[in-house]
């Protein structure tokens, strides 16, 4: 299910890191890991997961990835959310 991905994405603190950054804007892997005391292919591997929970999006500049936020993902989790303050 896709809200259990992104739930278990978003409960690392490193990752809701990675998407308050995000956040700010577009950022490439070395940006976003001078902000956190891991390594870049730690950074990588916490984007990887934030990417197949649908709370990121890659796009390829060069030889560089460059990291977004995506709002789908998130108006996913808000619509799910919102169902609680409805009733």
């Amino acid at each position: 299910m896709m809200f259990s991905d992104a739930f278990m994405a978003i409960a690392d603190p490193n990752r809701r890191h990675l998407l308050e950054e995000l956040r700010r804007g577009p950022k490439t892997v070395t940006e976003l890991a001078a902000g956190l005391p891991v390594s870049r292919p730690a950074v990588s591997q916490h984007l990887k997961v934030l990417l197949d929970a649908g709370l990121v999006h890659a796009k390829p500049e060069g030889t560089r990835r460059v990291y977004t936020v995506s709002g789908t993902g998130f108006l996913k989790l808000n619509i799910w959310l919102d169902q609680f303050w409805e009733a």
